[in-house]
């Protein structure tokens, strides 16, 4: 499966190389932050169908095999290696930096909770800062997750009897 999924990250990153388009320009063509149309040609986000006209509209060249496998539930994993990769190393060590003050800020903030990876959405953006340099700003916006008080009485297992097979 690890290798079928190299194959089709090969080829679709061949397809947007082939294209000349940015993330950027992906994404405002399908209405899609840049991050997700980056997650979709990894192969570590899912092609909804409705969307399915409006990337083969911006990458005119992919083809129908390509986009069927898109639309499969995709395997979400990372090389390991790719800790060593600069840039992944500095995001995880600024998350890893921030995350306890992060964490309080947003029990502070929501109360006893997380916030979620699923219902998520992320953006990189370019912008300048106040001394003229570029600055990359990243966006992580997440659902609000509290957790939950494990009650007996909630759950189902518990508050029906249990179906035979």
């Amino acid at each position: 499966m690890a290798q079928n999924k190299a194959n089709t990250v090969s080829q679709l990153q061949s397809l947007k190389n082939k294209s000349g388009k940015s993330y950027n320009q992906l994404a405002e063509e399908t209405g899609l932050t840049n991050v997700y149309v980056a997650q979709l040609l990894r192969r570590q986000a899912h092609l909804k169908p409705e969307t399915a006209p409006k990337l083969k509209a911006a990458l005119p060249e992919l083809p129908e095999e390509l986009i069927h496998e898109m639309m499969k539930p995709p395997l979400r994993s990372y090389d390991p290696n790719i800790i060593q990769d600069p840039t992944v190393y500095r995001l995880n060590e600024a998350v890893m930096h921030f995350g306890e003050s992060i964490k309080e800020i947003i029990n502070e903030e929501f109360g006893d909770g997380i916030m979620s990876a699923i219902d998520f959405y992320c953006s990189v953006d370019k912008v300048q800062g106040v001394d003229g340099k570029d600055r990359v700003v990243l966006t992580f916006d997440g659902k609000y997750l509290p957790h939950s008080e494990q009650k007996t009485e909630h759950m189902v297992s518990r508050t029906r009897p249990l179906e035979k097979q």
